[in-house]
């Protein structure tokens, strides 16, 4: 280890070592006000975000899913340009990385823009055809095509009990599946859109983990280049699929309420990316997980409730089984990478390097 791998790993020690003992100063009810703030608005952006995306997405009057995906992304690059202006008229008080266009960067980012124009296509087309009281289950095999896509791709086994939490989520989302069938509301188009959006939320996140280097590990950056290039890419498909003469002939389209509505909902779409992040910074990956998990229940209660409809206790039983079975796998992956996290070899090496930062 040389002079600069020293000093770089004591002032990384000193960075965290403060942060943790500022965090270990503040009062209790301090912190603990702060986490509940954080969660909340996490709850408040995300729930908001799939009404006011079935709201947009509801409308007898445009048939446009793919145009209202294309503009929240137009929203997005406006965002980032924004705040990437802001960030150099007053730096200390706006965060943002400097954006500069690369095509070499834009071109390598392709595949990931590729997966995610499928990831929020197919995850807009399922709440328009199934609504928000289903959509926890119709978009609940995410966790499932995670344990498929990692053996298949990645040659990563999986654990039996993680296995069998993916056997739960796969019998409620059957159960769900059918009790909706019964009472006459299945929409197996929403359902097969459902299915292909939650093995793009799969892809989305090996590929994202597999282009961070590109962006040299800068979350926003992504955003900006993947938003950019979806916006792009979301033009030919708006003229193939004839969503632009639906669009003339929509009767509100001068109102600016629906406009307002538009960019609101584009707002709340980048919003997520941030609270999601500001949730895991204030908790821990795994609580951030059982915090999405409860929201889904609130957000599917709310549905139910918003819709004054009555649905039967397998209806129920189906959607707490999809809970479960996504509480319980992210509890068993949490275990097991605590078993992992720290082999006696890196504990070993671990305590060899903080003897040498002291020696110097």
């Amino acid at each position: 280890m040389n002079r600069s791998q020293l000093k770089r790993s004591r002032i990384l020690k000193m960075a965290f070592s403060d942060s943790t003992r500022s965090e270990k100063d503040e009062p209790f009810i301090l912190r603990a006000t702060k986490i509940a703030a954080v969660v909340a608005l996490y709850w408040f952006i995300s729930i908001s975000m799939v009404f006011l995306n079935n709201y947009l997405l509801d409308s007898r009057e445009l048939d446009a899913p793919v145009f209202i995906t294309f503009f929240q992304c137009v929203v997005s690059v406006g965002l980032c340009w924004i705040l990437n202006f802001l960030s150099k008229l007053c730096p200390g008080f706006v965060d943002f990385p400097s954006l500069k266009f690369d095509f070499r960067v834009s071109r390598e980012i392709l595949p990931l823009t590729v997966v995610f124009i499928g990831m929020i296509t197919f995850n807009n087309l399922c709440l328009k055809y199934v609504g928000v009281a289903f959509y926890t289950v119709g978009r609940s095999l995410s966790t499932v095509f995670n344990v498929v896509l990692s053996y298949a791709v990645l040659k990563q086994t999986t654990s039996f009990y993680a296995v069998l939490c993916c056997g739960v989520i796969l019998g409620g989302f059957w159960l769900g599946v059918d009790q909706e069938s019964v009472a006459g509301s299945l929409s197996w188009t929403g359902v097969v859109f459902g299915v292909i959006a939650s093995l793009c939320v799969s892809l989305n996140a090996i590929y994202t983990k597999k282009v961070m280097p590109v962006v040299d590990g800068n979350i926003w950056k992504l955003s900006y280049y993947n938003n950019l290039n979806a916006s792009v890419l979301f033009i030919p498909l708006i003229v193939v699929l004839g969503e632009l003469k639906s669009l003339l002939e929509f009767n509100r389209l001068t109102h600016l309420n629906f406009w307002g509505m538009m960019i609101l909902g584009g707002v709340f779409g980048f919003a997520i990316g941030y609270v999601t992040g500001l949730q895991i910074k204030f908790t821990s990956p795994l609580t951030h997980n059982v915090s999405g998990t409860a929201k889904s229940c609130a957000q599917t209660v709310l549905a139910v409730i918003y819709s004054a409809s009555s649905k039967s206790a397998l209806w129920w039983t189906s959607n707490m089984m999809v809970l479960a079975g996504s509480f319980a796998y992210t509890w068993v992956k949490g275990l097991e990478m605590k078993k992992v996290q720290v082999p006696p070899e890196t504990q070993t090496t671990s305590s060899q390097k903080s003897k040498e930062d002291s020696a110097v």
